[in-house]
């Protein structure tokens, strides 16, 4: 794996003190944002949105340790069944109404509804409930040893906390309104999806007096507005960042930042070093993959390196990986229940054994989403090898994660297969990890359905004790590969790329656009 390298500005310099407000950052996201509730998707455009207007009430730093946020202090009894945490002072949402615990309780219930952590969460809670005012407690019915992890949980979903009008929406209706208590404001007149997103400083936010680190400590915020400048070809958005016209350029395809590398006025970086796990995600509904053979055969026909040199292409940036929960730093991983090498006589056969009858496969590709799109290009190749007929639809990435919500049919506008890729974050523990999430219909896009996976991720969360786990995960692992709810096809470094006026980007899974100055 590559190392982090020179161009990661963390917190704790000497630099933070001497900064300045004023200038506008212009940064080019991976994707278009079209969907602005960061819990009605996974999306990471829309992850990275709500870091930019929410807070959260605990989050994760630098070194991955869970910290208070909007939480000013908490308490934890009764065997570690009960929790109180009381609301630190200043906070206030954008349209100037104080932050209390209702927002805190109406928001989280929103979230556990939805989030694959989240619901294992609600399932152990007796009750969680309004003290007063900035205080709220949470009780459990059974023993759960992640109840920090869940509230700090630092990638999709993030637990943002919402005004309680608004996080009453039902969690399977979008939000209305883009209202939070964070460090930018939503300016919702200049956003032109497509193009541009705006944001502006919040002047009545109130950072921790703390040192930033990750998500973690003082979000201080030292540029008046940041505009999201959404360049959907990669030669325009390295052209304009080589000319002074855009400063930060998150995930550009790894070719193209090799070349960067040369240019003296940018730095190139890994702002995550832990990485993403590349998927090819079934849609577990509808023929052919509702059978667990069909899945199966795909399982059998991925060959990691023939994805990671198409997506990647720059051996620097990737490496091969038969966990599904990371391999390298991860805690957990393991080769339990991985296939030996890619055999595509056996993919064929499982395809036949499955009774599939020669219909289209719906698989989506997005077009504008460079390593997706090669990644979704060698999946069409191999899938014809095994006999399956493609139907390839071409659309961008915004579209995509509109169209892998519907559960319709594969030709009445549903679909098949679609590739994505997840942070470390979002995958390292079964916990965590959303593809293995086996709740059926309230599963995350493909809708895995399993009693066997639930079983042992409920186990899971419910110990505390490391070996434990570790034996848990091997199980857990090896119903993946007989089940098969995503095929994992190898780790991802993606590197970022800023001028050399940038300062102070901070290390973590998502860009952090708070604790950031330019030099004019």
């Amino acid at each position: 794996m590559v190392a982090t390298a020179a161009a990661v500005m963390l917190a704790g310099t000497p630099r933070v003190q001497a900064r300045k407000r004023g200038a506008t950052l212009r940064f080019v996201p991976h994707a278009d944002l079209n969907i602005l509730d960061p819990l009605w998707t996974t999306s990471y455009a829309s992850r990275n949105h709500g870091y930019m207007i929410y807070d959260t009430l605990f989050a994760m730093d630098a070194n991955r340790r869970i910290r208070p946020q909007m939480v000013e202090r908490y308490s934890v009894g009764n065997g570690q069944r009960h929790y109180s945490f009381v609301l630190r002072d200043g906070l206030r949402f954008h349209d100037g109404h104080s932050v209390t615990a209702e927002d805190c309780v109406v928001s989280l219930r929103r979230w556990g509804k939805r989030d694959a952590l989240g619901k294992l969460l609600l399932a152990a809670t007796d009750v969680i409930d309004v003290v007063d005012r900035k205080t709220f407690r949470l009780k459990l019915k059974e023993p759960f040893g992640l109840v920090l992890e869940a509230l700090g949980k630092p990638s999709s979903n993030v637990p943002f906390v919402l005004p309680a009008r608004i996080a009453a929406t039902s969690e399977n209706d979008q939000i209305k309104e883009a209202i939070g208590s964070g460090p930018y404001k939503f300016i919702k007149d200049e956003w032109q999806p497509g193009y541009q997103v705006m944001y502006e400083r919040c002047p009545d936010y109130v950072p921790r007096n703390e040192m930033p680190s990750g998500a973690a400590g003082g979000k201080r915020v030292y540029v008046d507005r940041v505009v999201w400048r959404y360049l959907a070809d990669p030669a325009t958005a390295g052209a304009a960042l080589e000319t002074g016209e855009v400063d930060y350029w998150e995930y550009p395809p790894a070719d193209f930042a090799a070349r960067l590398e040369t240019n003296s006025m940018l730095s190139v970086f890994v702002p995550d070093p832990y990485g993403a796990q590349g998927w090819l995600r079934p849609n577990h509904l509808h023929p052919p993959f509702n059978d667990a053979k069909a899945r199966q055969a795909l399982a059998w026909m991925v060959d990691q390196e023939a994805f990671l040199r198409a997506a990647i292409g720059q051996p620097k940036y990737y490496r091969t990986c038969p966990g599904y929960f990371m391999c390298g730093s991860a805690s957990y991983e393991s080769s339990i229940g991985a296939l030996p090498k890619q055999d595509l006589g056996r993919a064929r056969q499982l395809m036949k054994d499955s009774a599939y009858d020669g219909r289209p496969v719906v698989l989506l590709d997005p077009t504008d989403y460079p390593f997706l799109h090669a990644a979704t290009l060698v999946t069409r190749e191999l899938l014809s090898q095994i006999g399956v007929n493609v139907d390839l639809q071409t659309m961008d990435w915004g579209t995509l994660t509109a169209r892998r919500a519907k559960k319709d049919p594969p030709l009445q506008g549903g679909w098949n297969l679609f590739n994505t890729a997840a942070t470390s974050s979002d995958v390292s523990t079964p916990a965590v990890n959303a593809g293995i999430d086996g709740t059926c219909d309230t599963a995350w896009f493909g809708w895995y359905c399993s009693k066997k996976m639930e079983k042992l991720r409920s186990e899971w969360v419910r110990t505390a004790e490391n070996g434990v786990r570790k034996r848990l995960t091997e199980q857990i692992q090896d119903v993946a590969y007989d089940e098969v709810p995503y095929i994992p096809w190898g780790q991802i470094l993606q590197p970022c790329v800023s001028r050399r006026n940038v300062h102070g980007i901070l290390e973590f899974p998502a860009p952090l656009l708070w604790n950031i100055s330019l030099d004019t």
